[in-house]
């Protein structure tokens, strides 16, 4: 039996959509799990028999689909982020030793690579992905807690191999420490504020498989508006944030991410909108404030939000 210990996952980009390049130096991935695989539509048969019987079932078309689950660390989620932006890192920007990233319309794809390297003899144990296109991403700052994220993918095809892809190499793993929600740093509105016991953030690109007559893989999916969405959680000891809902005032959000090496990650939202907004009581413990929001196109900063690494 494989087992989840033992499971390998690895990712290049590709130059031509659904296709992997030649010789491929693949970048191993530092996941926590994934649900990376094949999906097909089934079409059954509408034929009325007299016995009550389905007459035929057959596969329709297919499409790769799934999560990408891992823990936040410097340098190695940088190309799927990327890649969900639609942006391009920018070096020694806004200042040397600086990479900004903004949200953007250039997209890239991705073939991917899961190797169960317990797999007994004369079994495949080589699934190959193509056409990988990060469509969501969700990540969670808690208190307590290492910073999670998870990426949500949209494929073209799978393929199975008991050999890996012709002339791979392995480039090595990147090693830097995960980041947790001690060190950082998060302010709303331009302050700095201690009373946050969550952050959540959501990113949605729309990606959406489009099938064409004889074929049953989709050619390049479409793609929709870059959405981004999240949620503040802070012990309820002052009404400004809630009148910020119920004024319907604009903000700013920024969060600080910093390993213990002092890599760090800038997360800003130059504007965003709280779309509620409660005090809710359960109980006789502290009680909290979550507060959900939208981000929006901010034009002095030209984007919906950005991601600086220094």
């Amino acid at each position: 039996m494989a087992d989840g210990a033992l499971h390998a996952l690895y990712l290049i980009p590709e130059v031509s959509y659904g296709v992997t390049p030649a010789t491929p130096a693949w970048n191993k991935q530092r996941i926590t799990g994934t649900t990376l695989g094949l999906s097909k539509n089934t079409l059954q048969s509408e034929e009325i028999r007299d016995d009550r019987q389905i007459g035929d079932t057959r596969h329709g078309t297919r499409s790769v689909g799934g999560e990408i689950q891992g823990e936040l660390s410097y340098g190695t989620w940088d190309a799927l982020l990327e890649a969900l932006f639609g942006g391009t890192w920018v070096t020694d920007t806004p200042s040397v030793g600086t990479d900004q990233l903004k949200a953007g319309v250039v997209r890239r794809s991705f073939s991917a690579l899961r190797h169960f390297t317990d797999m007994p003899g004369g079994q495949k144990p080589y699934f190959l992905y193509t056409g990988i296109e990060v469509n969501s991403l969700s990540l969670a700052v808690a208190a307590d807690a290492n910073v999670t994220s998870t990426f949500g993918v949209v494929g073209k095809d799978q393929t199975i191999s008991d050999t890996e892809p012709a002339g791979s190499t392995y480039n090595p793993v990147t090693t830097t420490k995960v980041i947790d929600s001690f060190t950082g740093e998060i302010k709303e509105g331009g302050a700095t504020i201690g009373i946050i016991t969550e952050v959540t953030l959501s990113a949605e690109n729309g990606i959406e498989p489009r099938y064409v007559v004889g074929s049953k893989t989709t050619i390049r999916p479409s793609i929709s508006r870059f959405t981004v969405t999240g949620q503040v959680t802070a012990y309820f000891e002052s009404t400004a944030l809630l009148e910020k809902f119920i004024d319907e005032t604009d903000s700013d959000l920024e969060f600080n991410l910093t390993d213990v090496a002092g890599n760090n990650y800038r997360f800003f939202l130059p504007r965003i909108v709280y779309t509620g907004g409660q005090p809710d009581v359960q109980g006789d413990g502290p009680i909290t404030l979550a507060m959900p929001f939208t981000a929006n196109y901010d034009a002095t900063s030209e984007t919906n939000i950005l991601i600086e690494r220094s």
